[in-house]
């Protein structure tokens, strides 16, 4: 049986594994569309993402709690479980950037920590509430994003209605 360390320094590397990974497929979706569009340069697309992500990172933690501690019971959370979440997140990662399929590397790791958890304890380790909350987030954003960026752009305009592109 391997010991303790070598366990969590295997964890360890395939988080970080997955996090380099989240920077290259998540910041390819987030630029895509702006660097296709010339909107902005490629370099600068990439020093934007880069600091971005790294705003981000030190902005909150409530993506880490509800992954932590809202989709299953912490017992049911082993090293195991961590390890085969995050190996599945990797791997649904590395598809779906490989066809050019956009998909999101939270949700990934959300799926994977929900398919590990019934894998090693079964469904009744899971948090129902949790999950629903996920959902419902997943549903509602969309929607709310094309409300606030509709006002957004309608304001936009008014603004700036009288103005010439000069």
């Amino acid at each position: 049986m391997p010991s303790f360390e070598i366990i969590v320094f295997v964890i360890v590397f395939t988080a970080l594994a997955f996090d380099y990974i989240n920077g290259f497929h998540d910041t390819a979706n987030a630029v895509a569309t702006s660097v296709s569009t010339r909107a902005i340069a490629p370099n600068h697309a990439v020093v934007l993402a880069a600091t971005m992500n790294f705003v981000g990172a030190f902005s909150g933690t409530a993506v880490a709690k509800t992954i932590g501690s809202d989709i299953a019971n912490p017992s049911g959370i082993t090293q195991s479980v961590i390890l085969a979440a995050l190996v599945s997140a990797i791997l649904w990662n590395l598809l779906t950037w490989y066809y050019g399929i956009p998909s999101s590397s939270s949700h990934a790791l959300i799926g994977g920590v929900i398919g590990a958890v019934v894998a090693g304890q079964g469904f009744s380790s899971l948090k129902l509430a949790g999950i629903q909350k996920i959902v419902a987030v997943l549903i509602a954003s969309p929607i709310v994003g094309l409300i606030v960026g509709y006002f957004v752009m309608t304001a936009l305009w008014w603004i700036s209605r009288n103005s010439t592109p000069g």
